[in-house]
Protein backbone atom coordinates (compact mmCIF):
# COMPACT_ATOMS: atom_id res chain seq x y z
CA UNK A 1 0.00 0.00 0.00
CA UNK A 2 1.00 3.29 -0.93
CA UNK A 3 2.03 5.36 2.43
CA UNK A 4 2.03 9.06 2.88
CA UNK A 5 2.18 11.80 6.04
CA UNK A 6 2.82 14.64 6.86
CA UNK A 7 3.78 15.57 10.34
CA UNK A 8 6.60 18.73 12.02
CA UNK A 9 9.98 17.93 13.02
CA UNK A 10 10.26 17.30 16.66
CA UNK A 11 13.37 16.42 19.20
CA UNK A 12 16.18 14.13 18.71
CA UNK A 13 16.94 11.54 21.00
CA UNK A 14 18.35 7.93 21.45
CA UNK A 15 16.54 5.26 21.00
CA UNK A 16 17.99 1.65 22.40
CA UNK A 17 16.51 -1.53 20.67
CA UNK A 18 16.12 -4.81 22.38
CA UNK A 19 19.38 -5.99 20.86
CA UNK A 20 20.86 -3.02 22.65
CA UNK A 21 22.23 -0.90 19.76
CA UNK A 22 21.91 2.79 19.99
CA UNK A 23 20.20 4.63 17.06
CA UNK A 24 20.10 8.89 17.05
CA UNK A 25 16.81 9.53 16.29
CA UNK A 26 14.23 12.13 15.13
CA UNK A 27 10.82 12.87 16.87
CA UNK A 28 8.16 13.80 14.07
CA UNK A 29 4.77 14.81 15.26
CA UNK A 30 1.61 13.84 12.88
CA UNK A 31 -1.88 14.61 13.78
CA UNK A 32 -4.15 12.42 11.29
CA UNK A 33 -4.06 13.24 7.73
CA UNK A 34 -7.36 14.15 5.95
CA UNK A 35 -7.39 12.44 1.77
CA UNK A 36 -8.65 15.46 0.25
CA UNK A 37 -7.98 14.38 -3.51
CA UNK A 38 -7.92 11.42 -5.09
CA UNK A 39 -6.96 12.02 -9.27
CA UNK A 40 -7.15 9.87 -11.92
CA UNK A 41 -5.87 9.65 -15.16
CA UNK A 42 -8.95 10.13 -16.64
CA UNK A 43 -9.73 13.71 -14.91
CA UNK A 44 -6.23 14.86 -14.39
CA UNK A 45 -3.81 12.74 -16.68
CA UNK A 46 -2.38 11.22 -13.89
CA UNK A 47 -2.99 8.94 -10.70
CA UNK A 48 -2.15 10.21 -7.35
CA UNK A 49 -3.57 11.06 -4.12
CA UNK A 50 -3.55 14.07 -2.23
CA UNK A 51 -3.81 15.12 1.94
CA UNK A 52 -3.82 17.95 4.03
CA UNK A 53 -2.60 18.55 7.76
CA UNK A 54 -1.87 20.69 10.40
CA UNK A 55 -4.99 22.39 11.02
CA UNK A 56 -5.90 26.37 11.81
CA UNK A 57 -8.16 28.97 12.41
CA UNK A 58 -10.73 29.10 9.28
CA UNK A 59 -9.93 32.81 9.08
CA UNK A 60 -6.66 31.86 7.86
CA UNK A 61 -7.72 29.83 4.76
CA UNK A 62 -9.34 31.30 1.76
CA UNK A 63 -13.11 30.01 0.33
CA UNK A 64 -11.71 27.63 -2.53
CA UNK A 65 -9.74 25.88 -0.03
CA UNK A 66 -12.58 25.72 2.56
CA UNK A 67 -14.63 24.16 -0.13
CA UNK A 68 -12.14 22.11 -1.30
CA UNK A 69 -11.56 19.68 2.28
CA UNK A 70 -15.84 20.22 3.00
CA UNK A 71 -15.16 23.40 5.46
CA UNK A 72 -12.13 21.84 7.24
CA UNK A 73 -9.07 24.43 7.49
CA UNK A 74 -6.18 22.49 6.91
CA UNK A 75 -2.78 24.45 6.35
CA UNK A 76 -0.66 22.09 3.98
CA UNK A 77 -1.40 19.75 0.53
CA UNK A 78 0.60 17.27 -0.65
CA UNK A 79 0.18 14.68 -3.08
CA UNK A 80 1.60 11.29 -3.39
CA UNK A 81 1.93 9.06 -7.16
CA UNK A 82 1.49 5.27 -6.84
CA UNK A 83 4.59 3.21 -7.07
CA UNK A 84 5.06 2.44 -11.04
CA UNK A 85 3.96 -1.00 -10.16
CA UNK A 86 2.01 -2.37 -13.30
CA UNK A 87 -1.01 -4.66 -12.58
CA UNK A 88 -3.09 -5.79 -15.80
CA UNK A 89 -1.39 -3.32 -17.79
CA UNK A 90 -2.20 -0.51 -15.18
CA UNK A 91 -0.51 1.19 -12.46
CA UNK A 92 -1.56 -0.08 -9.21
CA UNK A 93 -2.79 2.91 -6.59
CA UNK A 94 -4.17 0.96 -3.38
CA UNK A 95 -5.18 4.84 -2.65
CA UNK A 96 -7.33 5.05 0.93
CA UNK A 97 -10.95 6.14 0.63
CA UNK A 98 -11.28 10.20 -0.11
CA UNK A 99 -12.20 11.93 3.40
CA UNK A 100 -11.11 9.18 5.38
CA UNK A 101 -7.90 10.08 7.78
CA UNK A 102 -3.89 9.06 7.84
CA UNK A 103 -2.46 8.45 11.17
CA UNK A 104 0.98 7.29 12.56
CA UNK A 105 -0.59 3.68 12.58
CA UNK A 106 -0.28 2.78 8.90
CA UNK A 107 3.25 2.92 9.86
CA UNK A 108 4.94 -0.12 11.09
CA UNK A 109 8.16 -0.62 13.53
CA UNK A 110 11.19 -1.53 10.39
CA UNK A 111 9.51 0.44 7.77
CA UNK A 112 12.11 2.16 5.56
CA UNK A 113 10.74 6.11 4.56
CA UNK A 114 12.12 8.45 2.73
CA UNK A 115 11.98 11.35 4.46
CA UNK A 116 11.80 15.17 2.44
CA UNK A 117 12.07 18.83 4.39
CA UNK A 118 13.42 21.98 3.70
CA UNK A 119 16.81 22.44 5.45
CA UNK A 120 17.80 25.46 7.71
CA UNK A 121 18.85 28.66 5.71
CA UNK A 122 22.17 29.87 6.62
CA UNK A 123 22.59 33.00 4.65
CA UNK A 124 25.39 34.11 2.70
CA UNK A 125 28.24 32.00 3.24
CA UNK A 126 31.76 31.84 2.27
CA UNK A 127 33.65 28.82 -0.23
CA UNK A 128 34.94 26.54 2.84
CA UNK A 129 31.42 26.23 5.09
CA UNK A 130 29.46 25.89 1.81
CA UNK A 131 31.69 23.93 -0.44
CA UNK A 132 34.16 22.62 2.05
CA UNK A 133 37.09 24.26 0.61
CA UNK A 134 40.13 24.27 2.46
CA UNK A 135 41.51 27.63 2.25
CA UNK A 136 44.75 29.31 1.20
CA UNK A 137 47.83 27.64 3.49
CA UNK A 138 48.67 29.22 7.08
CA UNK A 139 52.50 30.00 6.13
CA UNK A 140 54.58 31.64 4.12
CA UNK A 141 53.15 35.16 3.68
CA UNK A 142 49.32 34.67 3.83
CA UNK A 143 47.92 37.06 5.98
CA UNK A 144 44.30 37.74 5.04
CA UNK A 145 43.88 34.64 2.55
CA UNK A 146 42.96 31.42 4.71
CA UNK A 147 39.43 31.32 3.77
CA UNK A 148 39.64 32.71 -0.01
CA UNK A 149 38.12 31.10 -2.82
CA UNK A 150 41.29 31.41 -4.90
CA UNK A 151 41.00 31.17 -9.03
CA UNK A 152 38.11 31.71 -10.18
CA UNK A 153 39.56 31.26 -14.30
CA UNK A 154 40.86 35.03 -15.00
CA UNK A 155 40.38 35.89 -18.55
CA UNK A 156 40.96 33.65 -21.20
CA UNK A 157 41.26 29.98 -20.79
CA UNK A 158 38.58 27.70 -21.14
CA UNK A 159 35.79 30.13 -20.20
CA UNK A 160 36.85 32.77 -22.59
CA UNK A 161 36.98 35.53 -20.09
CA UNK A 162 34.00 34.95 -18.35
CA UNK A 163 33.49 33.10 -15.00
CA UNK A 164 32.64 29.63 -15.67
CA UNK A 165 28.96 28.30 -15.14
CA UNK A 166 28.56 26.20 -12.28
CA UNK A 167 31.74 28.03 -10.37
CA UNK A 168 31.26 27.20 -6.54
CA UNK A 169 31.44 30.57 -5.36
CA UNK A 170 30.23 32.23 -1.84
CA UNK A 171 26.64 32.39 -1.88
CA UNK A 172 23.31 31.54 -0.23
CA UNK A 173 23.03 28.31 1.56
CA UNK A 174 20.54 26.24 3.12
CA UNK A 175 16.60 26.68 2.81
CA UNK A 176 16.48 23.76 -0.08
CA UNK A 177 13.76 20.84 -0.21
CA UNK A 178 16.43 17.74 1.28
CA UNK A 179 15.04 13.71 0.37
CA UNK A 180 16.58 11.48 2.58
CA UNK A 181 16.15 7.97 1.82
CA UNK A 182 15.89 4.62 3.49
CA UNK A 183 15.51 5.61 7.26
CA UNK A 184 14.22 2.98 9.73
CA UNK A 185 10.60 3.78 11.62
CA UNK A 186 12.05 2.94 15.05
CA UNK A 187 8.77 3.35 17.11
CA UNK A 188 4.95 3.99 16.11
CA UNK A 189 3.36 5.91 18.93
CA UNK A 190 -0.16 6.27 17.82
CA UNK A 191 -1.13 7.69 21.23
CA UNK A 192 0.36 10.93 20.95
CA UNK A 193 1.24 10.77 17.51
CA UNK A 194 4.43 10.83 16.89
CA UNK A 195 6.63 8.30 14.38
CA UNK A 196 10.30 8.35 16.03
CA UNK A 197 12.80 7.63 12.91
CA UNK A 198 16.65 6.71 12.48
CA UNK A 199 18.72 9.51 11.72
CA UNK A 200 18.79 13.65 10.95
CA UNK A 201 16.17 15.25 8.95
CA UNK A 202 15.92 18.07 7.31
CA UNK A 203 15.31 21.10 9.28
CA UNK A 204 14.42 23.26 12.15
CA UNK A 205 11.88 22.25 14.95
CA UNK A 206 8.73 22.74 13.54
CA UNK A 207 9.11 22.46 10.05
CA UNK A 208 6.87 20.28 8.16
CA UNK A 209 7.86 16.74 6.90
CA UNK A 210 6.88 14.88 4.23
CA UNK A 211 6.92 10.84 5.20
CA UNK A 212 6.53 8.69 2.57
CA UNK A 213 6.35 4.47 2.93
Amino acid sequence: MTKLILGTKGKMLTVFTDDGRAFAATVVNAAPNMVTQIKTKEKEGYAAMQVGALETKPVRINKAQLGHTKGKALRFFRELRPRAAMVGGEVATNFPELGSTIDVSTFTVGDKVTVSAVSKGKGFQGVVKRHGFHGGPRSHGQKHSERSPGSIGGSGGRAGGRVAKGMRMAGRMGQDRVTVRNLAVLQVLPETNELVIAGAIPGRRGTLVEIRG
